[in-house]
Order: C-alpha cells, then sequence, then structure tokens
C-alpha cells in the first residue's frame, strides 16, 4: 500500500543520527540513492533500489519549501518489529539519541492481547511506534 513516508527535521545530521540508532533496533538499514544532491537534504531507511522503482522506505529531511518542519498533531508512523527485545531496544535508543518517551514498552491490550509496542518523539517531534504482535508473555 505505501511507497515511502516522508518525515521533516529542521537538523539533518541530529535527525539521521537518532534514525540510524532507533531504526538499526528494528533491523533498517540506510537507503542509498547514489544521488548526492538528495543525500544532502534527506536521508532514509528501508528499500530503495533501480532509482527509486523498488522503494519501501521512510525518509527524514528538510522542507522543499524551505519553511521550518513541524510535527503533525494526530500524524504517528508505526514500524513493525520481530520480537519484544527489538520493541525495547528501539525505546531504548530513541531516549539514547535525544528522542522523549510517549510510553513504554509494553503490552496494549486494549488495542489486542497480542499488542506490544513502545511510542516515542523523535527530536523534532514527529511520533513514531514499534510495534510487536503474536505473543502475549515475553518469549
Amino acid at each position: 500500500m505505501l511507497s515511502y513516508i516522508s518525515l521533516g527535521t529542521n537538523d539533518l545530521k541530529r535527525a539521521t543520527a537518532f534514525y540510524d540508532a532507533t531504526l538499526a533496533a528494528l533491523g533498517l538499514t540506510r537507503c542509498v540513492t547514489g544521488d548526492p544532491d538528495w543525500d544532502r537534504i534527506a536521508s532514509g531507511w528501508g528499500t530503495y533500489e533501480d532509482g527509486g522503482a523498488r522503494e519501501n522506505a521512510l525518509w527524514v529531511g528538510t522542507p522543499f519549501d524551505g519553511k521550518p518542519a513541524t510535527a503533525g498533531n494526530g500524524t504517528m508512523v508505526a514500524l513493525k518489529a520481530a520480537s519484544w527485545k527489538a520493541v525495547d531496544d528501539f525505546h531504548a535508543a530513541a531516549l539514547a539519541h535525544g528522542g522523549e518517551s510517549e510510553g513504554a514498552p509494553g503490552l496494549r491490550p486494549h488495542y489486542n492481547p497480542d499488542f506490544y509496542a513502545a511510542y516515542v518523539r523523535d527530536p523534532d517531534g514527529n511520533k513514531l511506534a514499534a510495534v510487536c504482535r503474536g505473543f502475549t508473555r515475553r518469549p
């Protein structure tokens, strides 16, 4: 359904360091575009191949309109995690790299008995979640 998600940042270097650490906890690596002009204004994680013909990525970049990046009220990106440990590591890495907690790792039975998640805000205020499904107790 999705090709990519793009979030704004006011400090690409800081945002890239934050996302390198937090997304590594989920097994995601940085996209290589081969375009130095693009890489100067954005960083991405996930899949970017054949000049973007094959893409499933999360991008963070400076806004094209030159105005300051802002976080959307009610906007959140939820990322799949393979294990509860990956969710825990995602949350810890986010906090260690300038993020803020919006909800510690744990089961959210009000969503579903197997909904294990953690919520954070990146240094620009964008809200992220890491979610693991399929377990109702720590494996």
